[in-house]
């Protein structure tokens, strides 16, 4: 049978999307007019989030978000080898030093029993921070993140980036969206391409903190504001009057053009209107691969079949995980392994960070590989990647 390439994932772009970028595109405004605006007020109702920040990619949010929190030289922050680098990196741009904990190897998010027992080892005062990730689409249990936080006083970052529509039941029994903010200062998506949400780039903060927002807003656009309520300087016009002219900006703090554009936003709007239907088809192919391999004695571990769970990524892990990348090459199915452990990343082992520091995230690296999973994925493909795994077992 003749098969097309098949990706690990892959960006949908329909007719309504395409109308809604030239809409934009005749519009007046490229950057920074009303689409901003509406994408914000829209991710951040189907957040749950009292506040959104559009921003120009999901790096951009971490590092903003580690800034409005006070991350700085001598700022110790906790998180999980188990991300891509951005995650980390951000405390690194700031001055501020990672703090590595293992992963839970059932559920392969950061073990918070580990990071008690990190915090506890050190006198109070030595952590500022946590940055849970919601990996692959598997939601964090912000509850209890947020517990502990409290007990040490401790900010929480949420890493959503896998996790736009996840969901958890908190200790209450209620059910919460990754990201909105009820847990966490803040929380992080993304909008590259092989997300949910596609915006070719972007990234939107979410936070219920109304200083923190207002923090983020001038940090995105040069530490810049134009509110009146806010300006520092006293201006003297020849009149002997204190004004304001209609021109008149301040900068107050050290900011970046992290701004994200109109095309983008409008984009945005278009791909959010459909995320749920997105996110059913991502389940549906979920359960697909869970009922196909759950039995078959090749496979370690496998992303087990949860309703919160956001289904970003489909994860095995196998024995002869080369063996089987190379051989689905050989079909045009292109899959990815994600990710190799940060801390053994060479710039993080220049830090001290060595093999065996994580043994269950480099347990994990060793067998992982992650399935074709995207809403566009037909039947056809779809079990013609599930018949090549079980072939190459097989044979």
């Amino acid at each position: 049978m003749s098969m097309k390439a098949i990706p690990y994932g892959r960006q949908q772009i329909t007719e309504s999307d395409i109308e809604a970028v030239v809409a934009t595109l005749r519009s007046e405004f490229l950057t920074q007019g009303p689409q901003i605006a509406a994408f914000e007020e829209a991710f951040a109702s189907y957040i749950g989030s009292r506040y959104a920040i559009a921003v120009a990619n999901g790096t951009a949010a971490l590092h903003l978000s580690s800034l409005s929190l006070g991350v700085k030289k001598g700022t110790k922050v906790i998180t999980s080898p188990l991300s891509f680098v951005a995650t980390s990196n951000a405390v690194l741009y700031c001055g501020g030093e990672v703090e590595f904990c293992d992963i839970n190897p059932e559920t392969l998010l950061l073990d918070i029993n580990q990071v008690r027992k990190k915090i506890e080892s050190q006198p109070i005062g030595t952590y500022s921070g946590i940055i849970p990730i919601d990996f692959a689409g598997y939601p964090v249990q912000m509850d209890q993140f947020r517990a502990l936080a409290d007990e040490y006083g401790l900010w929480i970052l949420e890493d959503s980036c896998h996790a736009p529509g996840g969901t958890f039941n908190d200790f209450k029994g209620k059910l919460q969206n990754c990201g909105n903010g009820n847990y966490a200062d803040l929380a992080i998506f993304s909008f590259h391409p092989v997300k949910h949400i596609a915006c070719g780039e972007g990234g939107m903060i979410t936070t219920n903190n109304e200083k923190l927002y207002n923090k983020l807003l001038k940090l995105r656009t040069h530490g810049i504001t134009k509110d009146l309520g806010e300006f520092q300087n006293s201006i003297k016009l020849s009149g002997g009057y204190n004004q304001y002219p209609g021109w008149y900006i301040e900068m107050q703090d050290i900011g970046f053009n992290y701004r994200l554009s109109d095309i983008q936003a409008s984009l945005g709007i278009s791909q959010l209107k459909r995320a749920d239907k997105s996110l059913l088809k991502r389940k549906q192919i979920a359960k697909k691969y869970f009922e196909s391999f759950k039995e078959k004695d090749f496979i370690n571990s496998q992303s087990r079949f949860i309703n919160g769970h956001a289904y970003h990524l489909y994860i095995l892990q196998v024995e002869n995980r080369l063996g089987l990348y190379e051989y689905l090459r050989k079909f045009k199915i292109y899959t990815q392994i994600h990710y190799f452990p940060i801390h053994l990343m060479p710039y993080y082992r220049s830090l001290g960070w060595k093999e065996g520091d994580m043994p269950n995230t480099e347990n994990y690296y060793n067998n992982c590989i992650s399935l074709p999973i995207f809403p566009t994925l037909t039947d056809e493909e779809h079990q013609f990647v599930i018949d090549k795994i079980i072939s190459f077992y097989n044979e």
